[in-house]
């Protein structure tokens, strides 16, 4: 069966000599694996379509459980991505957070274009890497189902509070009179300005998600927050994201 769709390429995995595999960020099957034939000779005509980032249309066959791309047509390349070792690193971090999200099979429409518009801002450099960092790790999670609940405290429902805590490894929001805990690495205070961020950032519509800036404070406040929460919910440690602090350091 022959089938085209258009996509990100997240991962490449070598095959043999000459062939490769690759990891590609659908809207109606999320992540599917295409085997691309010559695909790591410098002649291949698929080499540009195909490369790291890049959105392209895809058309393969599907056999059973294998895809082998028959042709492809490179849409966009981000090429200024690859050409910065920082905004590398961060679009690698978030391939692999992409890649344990478990979205072989499923729709995945808003996730790919929460990437893509990632990617947009990081090759374009309109929006800075800490700022990406944070919206994509915090949004993500949201869009799979792991979305916390901050609309307001838990327990009696109160919108805002003199204090409001957040519980990350449940996913909720405590007022001052409802909060019985004490804070530790994952249960934080939230100023107003945190608490506001991390509300837009979840449950704001996408068409305003990247409307909005905030100060080099507050993005690093807010970052530290989203990381825990993606770290919390993936459960697991991203050798990406490491190698990425240890750029910035």
């Amino acid at each position: 069966m022959l089938i085209t769709t258009d996509g990100v390429v997240l991962r490449e995995r070598t095959q043999g000599e000459m062939d490769k595999f690759i990891d590609v960020l659908t809207d109606d099957s999320g992540i599917i694996s295409i085997c691309v034939k010559g695909g790591r000779k410098l002649s291949s005509k698929n080499s540009g379509a195909t490369q790291l980032f890049s959105y392209s249309k895809f058309c393969f066959n599907q056999k059973g459980d294998r895809n082998t791309l028959n042709s492809s047509e490179i849409i966009s390349s981000f090429f200024n991505i690859s050409s910065d070792i920082e905004s590398l690193a961060l679009a690698s971090y978030f391939s692999e957070l992409l890649r344990y999200s478990s979205l072989e099979n499923i729709p995945s429409k808003n996730v790919k274009r929460l990437l893509l518009n990632c990617l947009y801002y990081l090759d374009n450099k309109e929006r800075s890497p800490e700022f990406l960092k944070a919206l994509f790790e915090f949004r993500l999670p949201c869009e799979i189902g792991l979305i916390p609940d901050l609309i307001g405290c838990c327990e009696c429902y109160k919108f805002q509070s003199d204090s409001m805590y957040f519980d990350i490894l449940n996913g909720k929001l405590y007022c001052s009179e409802c909060f019985d805990k004490e804070l530790d690495y994952y249960t934080v205070h939230l100023t107003d300005s945190e608490l506001h961020t991390l509300r837009h950032i979840a449950l704001t519509d996408f068409d305003r998600l990247f409307n909005f800036k905030i100060t080099d404070e507050l993005q690093r406040s807010v970052g530290n927050i989203t990381e825990k929460y993606a770290l919390a919910h993936f459960n697991r440690d991203f050798k990406t994201l490491k190698y990425y602090k240890s750029i910035k350091t």
